[in-house]
């Protein structure tokens, strides 16, 4: 395939995702696509028909070998899509362009379809149909109904390829004696146009669409008028996308990037900072100097953010010729990351993609690069794979020329204040993240602030304080239990390893980070009895497990019904008698089922309801009572507490009528109460489309860049952060006279909430206060800060080196009882990021269990659970999976295991396999046959 066959194919893609399902040609593609890489693209499915296209294509554009272009038009003919490959084959997309009016049209008047009979309609149709579309329909009727049939029909009709289509649906209506139908869609055809074949003035507004994405780009409404999202993918056809004049302020926020200058652009959610990234994008892309190849890449902290920014890059910019390619941790598997930067001129992606490039060699600097765009930039601090990105960057700066640097842009609705007390402090916090993100220039909007203002809805903010329950006895017995457990523990082994905690701060975070620092400790535990060092720290990792699962449910009885937090625990005490059920297991179990007729009385006793669910449920009666079409989001702050809600609300008569929906994040893959990216995406659109959809309970997976509808009320169930937080948060009301509340019965978080306030007014006056310093004195202060954090870098090297753990063999020990599992020399990297074990003998270390989900992932398919074979054990070490001819191969995770060093007897705790300093061997197929 020639360099110009690529350019064109890229430049018409949008055609291509918009009519083709690749899952029907994919059985004609075996010479092109590995079978792994077909699993991903039919996965890819459950997101949506386009997104299947769009990853089938950005697997055809790496492949390198000749011939596959003529093999994908193969295909096409073979599947039925004889337009598209006439299309592709004479890159005269004219006839496609020309159905775009159409398509529109039929989604407009499909609520007025859903009473026809498809299959009346079929032998009139079907030609226009592939084969596999007619046979779905008709089993979609068989089997649902035929609204879902006729809903099947309108969606294949929208992709069709055949320019005959919308003629065949006006024959079929009438031929199957639909009559108002077929006036009707007659009627649209006709007199939707003028005599130019254009929509009229009349019509127009009836025709523009929107595409949402990212936090501030839901209501840009300058790009929307352009792009469509019936389902969030783009619709639109070349001739009629054309973006709109952006606004004054706007352009305003883009000045000094275009400039060529470093900039952090600060503006609220909801003023289109995306649409802004976009034009200084394009003045970029045109206006490099000579002999010097553009190359942008925009990073996103989140995968839906990635996702949702990709598609956007891609229909602003491939209508013009440039290439725009994607990757992130789900797809980095399947592509060449070397080959997608080299061949694309703007590169979106998760930032840790490209830290893992530059560690492993893949990239040798970020001089490659002519524009870094940095999404949610206030995330430059710390160890985050921003600071990472400009750490070398900076590094770069002070060890070469700067000219070979990219230029960098930051976009943020907060740059927040840190630890300041003031607006001095403030002024050094958000120096401090210039310097790590090399800033030469603030953006904000100063000179066209009533412009902003007409396209921003600012929510109102209310706090409702409620008092606790007057007694609670039903933590007053929780907190018995743990105090017992805790006794327990230090019977089990008495020595500073145990560290005090207040019992006052049973059913809090800060217990949690106790348990953490705990379970660390006893991780780390060495007995010179080396039996008696299994025992004791099995038993003080049971004893944690315990005190976690009671911590959890104090919170969830404070925020939610005693009810949940009782069945929460029966829940965790059911699935312990199911395991090893060890002795000190059945002596815990048997506390808590002395208590357990006391806490089913106090769940069931009506006084004891919660005073905050009532304040909830009165808060919600009210707003949805004024307006029944109120859209709502309800933050709560742990994935138990969302299910606890949710339960609530559906149980209660007031408000199971709005039918909550739950959003929550992936959470680690052991554990079963997140969601996966296709569960997420099938909450979000029913929120965003669904009448029936109307309220979201969210963990803060949906408090910052995630795609959500706009809503016209938000609560904050107890739920509270910093400044940068909550400015997020609030963003999310974005309807007219949108309401933003408060619910909490501790007068901490009013206190958080008013200091917050104070510290966004600070915040402002210490932005504006640095935009008044003069170049010269910002440009010194910046290089000051970055001159002291180069010392203090070079410093935690020098101790780093000294202090690093001696190369050789380790030995990684059962987490739990300290059995031994294996040797380093035995384990092998699979694609980079997986580990697995050679050799029978660790087989016979550990036994397998059933896998609740037994479903592909990445280039496996699971099969099993991994537990510790002691039987009073049973600890999770991961999975077994299927890898191409390998049957059962063992996939292990660090963190349940603990590392030793062989010479030195040391024992360390690791959360990823990265920190191990070990020369870990890649895995070889013909070696471990």
């Amino acid at each position: 395939m020639t360099a110009e066959e690529k350019r064109n194919l890229r430049c018409y893609r949008r055609y291509i995702e918009r009519i083709l399902n690749p899952i029907y040609i994919l059985s004609n593609m075996t010479d092109w696509m590995s079978d792994e890489m077909k699993e991903r693209v039919r996965k890819e499915e459950e997101k949506g028909v386009t997104a299947a296209a769009a990853l089938f294509l950005d697997t055809m554009l790496l492949l390198e070998a000749e011939g596959w272009l003529r093999g994908f038009l193969d295909a096409l003919v073979a599947a039925g899509y004889t337009g598209l490959a006439e299309a592709i084959e004479n890159w005269d997309f004219s006839k496609l362009e020309k159905l775009e009016l159409h398509r529109q049209l039929l989604k407009r008047i499909e609520a007025t379809m859903l009473e026809i009979d498809p299959v009346a309609l079929m032998p009139y149709i079907n030609t226009c149909l592939i084969e596999r579309e007619c046979d779905e329909i008709l089993q979609i009727c068989e089997y649902r109904s035929k609204a879902a049939g006729i809903t099947k029909l309108i969606e294949c009709l929208c992709r069709s390829d055949k320019e005959n289509w919308p003629k065949s649906l006006q024959l079929a209506l009438d031929m199957a004696g639909y009559y108002n139908a077929s006036e009707l869609w007659n009627l649209r055809e006709d007199n939707g146009k003028d005599v130019d074949g254009e929509m009229t003035g009349a019509s127009e507004n009836c025709f523009e669409t929107t595409i949402t994405f990212a936090e501030e780009a839901e209501c840009d409404n300058n790009l929307s008028e352009n792009l469509s999202s019936g389902s969030g993918m783009v619709h639109q056809s070349s001739s009629v996308y054309e973006p709109k004049k952006a606004r004054t302020y706007q352009t305003e926020l883009a000045q000094p990037a275009i400039n060529g200058k470093n900039t952090l652009i600060c503006a609220p959610t909801g003023s289109g900072k995306t649409f802004v990234a976009l034009l200084i994008c394009e003045h970029h892309l045109q206006n490099v100097p000579s002999g010097k190849k553009p190359k942008v890449v925009f990073l996103a902290t989140k995968v839906p953010v990635y996702e949702q920014q990709k598609n956007v890059f891609r229909q602003h910019f491939e209508r013009s010729g440039y290439s725009v390619q994607g990757i992130c941790g789900e797809t980095v598997a399947n592509v060449s990351v070397e080959h997608v930067i080299q061949d694309s001129d703007i590169i979106v992606l998760t930032p840790q993609i490209l830290v893992n490039s530059i560690e492993t060699g893949i990239l040798s600097s970020l001089s490659i690069f002519t524009l870094m765009i940095f999404d949610e930039c206030h995330n430059t601090t710390g160890n985050h794979p921003y600071n990472v990105l400009m750490t070398r960057y900076l590094e770069q700066k002070f060890n070469s020329s700067a000219n070979q640097l990219p230029q960098i842009v930051g976009l943020t609705a907060s740059v927040g204040v840190g630890n300041a007390k003031n607006i001095k402090e403030t002024v050094e916090h958000i120096c401090t993240l210039c310097s790590c993100l090399d800033i030469q220039a603030i953006s904000t909007v100063r000179e066209n602030k009533e412009d902003l203002q007409r396209f921003r809805n600012k929510p109102e903010s209310h706090v409702r304080w409620v008092k606790m329950r007057a007694q609670n006895h039903f933590a007053d017995i929780i907190s018995g239990l743990m105090s017992e457990t805790e006794a327990m523990m230090r019977k089990i082994y008495s020595s500073d390893t145990i560290s005090q905690i207040n019992k006052n701060d049973f059913g809090t975070q800060k217990y949690e980070q106790w348990i953490v620092l705990t379970q660390k400790k006893c991780r780390l535990l060495q007995l010179a009895d080396k039996e008696k060092e299994s025992n004791i720290c099995r038993d003080l990792f049971i004893c944690t497990e315990h005190l976690r699962k009671f911590n959890d449910a104090l919170i969830i009885s404070e925020d939610a019904r005693l009810e949940d937090a009782l069945a929460y625990l029966n829940e965790f005490f059911t699935n312990v008698k199911n395991g090893p059920y060890t002795e000190l297991e059945k002596q815990l179990t048997d506390k808590f089922q002395e208590k357990e007729p006391e806490l089913t009385a106090l769940s069931k006793d009506e006084s004891n309801e919660n005073p905050k669910l009532e304040e909830l449920a009165s808060i919600l009666d009210e707003a949805y009572r004024y307006n029944p079409q109120t859209r709502t989001i309800l933050f709560a702050k742990t994935r138990a507490l969302v299910a606890a809600l949710k339960k609530w609300m559906e149980a209660n008569p007031l408000l199971s009528h709005i039918k909550p929906d739950a959003l929550m994040g992936q959470g680690r893959k052991e554990h079963k109460t997140g969601m996966t990216l296709p569960m997420q995406k099938g909450v979000l659109d029913a929120f965003k489309s669904d009448k029936d959809s109307r309220l979201l309970i969210a963990t803060s997976v949906a408090d910052e860049g995630i795609d959500i509808s706009e809503c016209n009320l938000v609560v904050l169930y107890e739920y509270f952060g910093n400044v940068t937080k909550m400015i997020q948060v609030r963003g999310r009301g974005r309807a007219k006279d949108s309401k933003c509340v408060l619910v909490t019965s501790k007068v901490e978080v009013v206190e958080n909430e008013k200091q917050n306030h104070y510290k966004e007014e600070m915040m402002n006056a210490a932005i504006e206060n640095l935009q008044n310093w003069d170049e010269t004195t910002f440009a010194r202060k910046i290089r000051d800060l970055q001159v002291k954090e180069k010392v203090l870098r070079d410093c935690r090297k020098k101790e780093t080196i000294k202090h690093e753990v001696v190369e050789g063999k380790k030995n990684l020990l059962c987490g739990k009882c300290k059995a031994y599992a294996c040797c380093t020399d035995d384990i092998r990297i699979i694609k980079d990021s997986h580990h697995t074990v050679l050799g029978d003998a660790f087989k016979e270390r550990y036994i397998m269990k059933p896998h609740q989900k037994p479903r592909p992932f990445d280039v496996f398919e699971k099969k099993s659970k991994m537990h510790c074979q002691k039987t009073n054990c049973q600890h999770d070490w991961g999975i077994t999976v299927k890898y191409k001819t390998f049957d059962n191969l063992p996939i292990i995770k660090i963190r349940s295991f603990v590392v030793e060093d062989i010479e030195t007897g040391t024992q360390m705790d690791f959360q990823k396999w990265k920190n191990i300093n070990s020369s870990l061997k890649n895995f070889d197929e013909e070696t471990s046959s």
